[in-house]
């Protein structure tokens, strides 16, 4: 292992565009190293599959920021809101984590995602619908990504012309770069986000419905299980995760097939293997960049290496998942791949609950685009490409052109 910290050069627009030459290069070197991550914090990197996969089992390794002890964590998140900012899912452990998720859990069932197959193939093919006539589209902004805004939105009640402000809002708060997030920013964008979740909650105490965001209220009004700040931690958890990493799935899957021809006509030819090519694009590319972190809650070891209690962990899953010692020729994009035990979506306790969601979402949408839009091609060079800045990997944009045609009946 190195005796410095590596910086991850989030700055360099080379390393956005591609950043596996350097996480193949620490893999090579250890399983886990001393690195400089998004925002100038200091994280312990696990960069191979086994350390990866028990990591995220493991209970020494907290999800709650205030196992941290770099107070700069603590200190990215809304000044007024720190507490409840941090008593969503995504950020609890058990009992509370075993509680939240029980609540919300019957929503992103197989069984009931699957039923929203026709909805949300009527979305994409309305948003289709829009840009076909004209042969050309920025397949992010209209496409990519107000498909599942509009579809978790509709899940949990919310109105989808709203769409628009709290996505703007969301970017802010997570959006992360080489230099820490200004502190102003953070915190206006979270008031006018708090104001807006409480203004729905409160419409919705009114006129309840047969949402996911009604039966959230009960479950705070009636039955005691939640604080009103886990409830409004919880709904923004819902529709910024509900969204933001399905874009990004959806996005750098195009671009990944428009970055391989040869997978594309393949695609194209048999649509047949849309499912095993959604695991081969998270595997690959996927929406969580470099990985996911976590908090020691005491001194321990990985792989050999002694990690101090308190320290952020980041279990490298887009290092992982091209770890040569679990996947053959992992450089490699493959649609027919059959093992594909990917960590894109975590593992154990915080294995993603919308899962089912995205992986329907994102077949539907990159299955009707393939077949609707003939002569998909990038209308930019492929290095003018714009990437997001660190923590979630996708293109900011997809100018594309193709034949045009004409909309759907």
């Amino acid at each position: 292992m190195r005796e410095q910290p590596v910086p991850l050069p989030y700055a360099d627009p080379a390393f956005l565009a591609d950043p596996f030459p350097l996480y193949r290069q620490l893999r090579e070197e250890a399983p886990v190293h001393r690195v400089v991550i998004a925002g100038g914090l200091s994280a312990w990197l696990v960069t191979r599959y086994e350390d990866g996969l028990a990591a995220l089992s493991d209970s020494r390794l907290s999800s709650d920021l205030r196992d941290a002890s770099d107070p700069r964590l603590l200190q990215q998140l809304p000044e007024t809101e720190r507490e409840s900012m941090v008593s969503n899912m995504l950020r609890s452990d058990p009992p509370d984590h075993t509680r939240l998720r029980r609540l919300v859990s019957k929503a992103f069932t197989a069984r009931r995602v699957a039923g929203m197959r026709p909805r949300i193939q009527s979305v994409t093919d309305r948003l289709l619908d829009a840009v076909v006539r004209a042969g050309r589209a920025d397949l992010i902004a209209d496409f990519a990504l107000p498909l599942p805004v509009t579809v978790i939105s509709e899940l949990l009640g919310v109105p989808v012309d709203d769409r628009h402000d709290f996505q703007r809002w969301t970017d802010r708060m997570v959006m992360r770069g080489t230099e820490p997030p200004d502190p102003a920013v953070v915190n206006e964008a979270w008031q006018h986000m708090r104001g807006y979740v409480t203004g729905l909650i409160r419409d919705k105490r009114a006129r309840p419905g047969e949402d996911l965001l009604s039966a959230l209220i009960t479950a705070r009004d009636e039955e005691q299980q939640l604080t009103e700040d886990e409830l409004i931690a919880m709904v923004f958890l819902l529709l910024a995760a509900g969204y933001i990493t399905t874009v990004n799935l959806i996005g750098s899957a195009i671009a990944m097939l428009l970055a391989h021809p040869g997978q594309l006509d393949l695609l194209r030819s048999d649509p047949e293997l849309l499912p095993g090519a959604i695991e081969e694009f998270l595997r690959y590319d996927g929406p969580v960049n470099p990985g996911i972190a976590r908090f020691a809650r005491e001194n321990l070891e990985i792989a050999g290496v002694a990690i101090p209690r308190g320290a952020t962990v980041l279990i490298a899953s887009a290092a992982a998942d091209r770890d040569p010692a679990r996947f053959a020729d992992p450089d490699r994009l493959d649609l027919t791949r059959q093992d594909n035990a990917h960590l894109a979506f975590g593992h154990g306790i915080h294995y993603c609950l919308g899962a089912p969601l995205a992986r329907l979402e994102g077949q539907i949408a990159i299955g009707t685009a393939l077949r609707r839009l003939p002569g998909l091609a990038l209308a930019v060079a492929p290095d003018e490409i714009r990437w997001r800045p660190g923590g979630l990997r996708g293109p900011l944009s997809l100018p594309v052109t193709f034949t045009p045609g004409t909309p759907a009946e």
